[in-house]
């Protein structure tokens, strides 16, 4: 173990160094590497070849859960202790999570809707209940403002809006593109937070116009839409946080191609079953 240890360090650290930490021989190491490999050692290193690419095609958003289920799903025989311990002793580490802040302004005089969802992040069929909020993105010309509508059958975002400033036609835009996406039902469930955008007349008029009913967390109650901040918790920490945006124009693409691109095509979400949101959708709409 120590023999194979210095093997997977060696480009980092001196081997002689590794060897006198380790308290074995340069000549035993050496030695070591001339043995023709066993077999478990070769499966090893087969598997993690393919936990690297796994890992590397996700940019290290993967822990060993996901990527244990996508090489099942690619057809690599594999327990999810022995992928964990490959990726221990490789470094290969999920990306960290950070903390952000909110954006909502309820200090207003609109009405507030009642909380139609009260916790329940379950929908039997799509287009049953839409949830949405804001957050920001920094750029180094100032902020960037997106609002996303997600179906909770699926999980998948179905609309989004982005722009400078932070306004009731920000969101606006961002539920009209969900129902041209989506054609709707009435009846369906919209539920946000009691922010100032989403309690507007104008907002309020268009979910009126399209038959839905109006649903709004309690005062400062972040995990009454707590499927909505996982979401914008996701994104921060496998996009955002990794990267520095010099105008909000790169901010937007990178955005775009990580919604449209990965999240809701690529990306496993064990809510799911370990499927994406469009494949969720797609196969269980067709069973």
């Amino acid at each position: 173990m120590r023999y194979a240890f210095i093997e997977r360090h060696r480009s980092e650290h001196g081997v002689e160094k590794m060897c006198q930490v380790l308290e074995v021989t340069r000549s035993g190491y050496y030695a070591w590497r001339k043995r023709p490999l066993g077999g478990r050692r070769r499966e090893d290193e087969r598997l993690l070849a393919a936990v690297k690419r796994v890992y590397g095609q996700n940019k290290g958003n993967y822990g060993s859960p996901r990527v244990t289920k996508q090489l099942h799903a690619e057809g690599i025989r594999c327990g999810k202790n022995r992928v964990a311990r490959l990726m221990k002793a490789n470094g290969l580490q999920a990306t960290a999570k950070r903390k952000f802040k909110v954006t909502t302004d309820s200090r207003h005089d609109y009405p507030i809707a009642p909380n139609l969802l009260n916790r329940d992040f379950t929908a039997a069929r799509p287009n049953q209940v839409w949830v949405t909020d804001i957050t920001y993105i920094p750029t180094l010309e100032g902020w960037l403002y997106l609002a996303v509508v997600m179906d909770l059958y699926s999980r998948q975002i179905v609309g989004w809006a982005m722009d400078r400033t932070l306004t009731r036609e920000l969101v606006i835009r961002a539920l009209r593109q969900a129902i041209g996406r989506r054609k709707p039902p009435q009846g369906l469930i919209h539920h946000s937070d009691r922010g100032c955008q989403y309690a507007s007349l104008e907002y309020q008029s268009l979910l009126k116009e399209y038959g839905f009913l109006s649903s709004m967390s309690r005062k400062g109650d972040c995990y009454d839409n707590a499927c909505i901040e996982s979401f914008f918790h996701t994104l921060k920490v496998e996009l955002i946080h990794r990267e520095r945006y010099w105008t909000r124009v790169q901010a937007r693409q990178s955005i775009f191609s990580y919604i449209e691109g990965y999240y809701n095509r690529v990306r496993l979400h064990s809510t799911l079953g370990y499927m994406s949101p469009y494949d969720y959708e797609r196969m269980r709409l067709a069973a």
